[in-house]
């Protein structure tokens, strides 16, 4: 299901320009891709946070542009970290009836074996690669972390017929991990160490 936003199509320029845009509550943005040029527009800041609140930032976007509607999804949003809000998104407008190449937030479930006997739950990597027609594009990758003991590992390799989506990162890929806490022997040396 695609979420219709409504877009106005900007004039490129000045910094201040785009300064005067974000005070007036929208967000500078992109739109390329799929039978589409580069085409600088703006959306309006409350109507795009609301519909990611809602939908997701891995949802497909039905642009209005001129009368016109785009199909797109987010491919990249540029944030301030200072004050949390959304400086410029680009947009790739997509052809429905093809497949696209994604990242898709990795979300652990449940509560591992290992981390209850005390060991620490590593997650090195946030996201997974996928390959879907947009309309099946998940917002995330559901993992059941719940038997995983300490030392034990979970890969792409350990998921990949779990998944309805064709994962495109390799079969080695590491989700997450748990490892044996610091022994408390360990502990104390680099204690003294430290004293020296």
């Amino acid at each position: 299901m695609s979420t219709v936003l409504s877009v106005t199509r900007r004039e490129t320029g000045h910094r201040s320009t785009l300064t005067q845009l974000r005070k007036g509550g929208a967000i500078p943005a992109v739109i390329y891709g799929y039978k589409l040029d580069s085409t600088p527009i703006s959306i309006a800041a409350k109507d795009f946070k609301k519909s990611i609140q809602k939908n997701g930032q891995n949802s497909v976007f039905s642009l209005e542009l001129e009368g016109e509607k785009v199909n797109a999804v987010v491919s990249e949003v540029q944030q301030c970290s200072l004050k949390d809000e959304v400086n410029h998104v680009d947009f790739l407008a997509i052809n429905m009836a093809e497949e696209l190449e994604a990242d898709v937030p990795i979300k652990l479930l449940g509560q591992s074996v290992g981390v209850s006997e005390g060991g620490i739950l590593m997650q090195p990597n946030l996201e997974l690669k996928v390959k879907v027609k947009p309309a099946a594009l998940p917002e995330s990758i559901d993992v059941d972390i719940s038997a995983l003991k300490i030392g034990e590992t979970l890969t792409v390799a350990d998921i990949r017929e779990k998944i309805p989506v064709e994962i495109i990162s390799e079969d080695d890929y590491i989700l997450v991990t748990v490892v044996a806490p610091p022994s408390v022997g360990e502990e104390t040396t680099e204690s003294v160490e430290e004293q020296v």
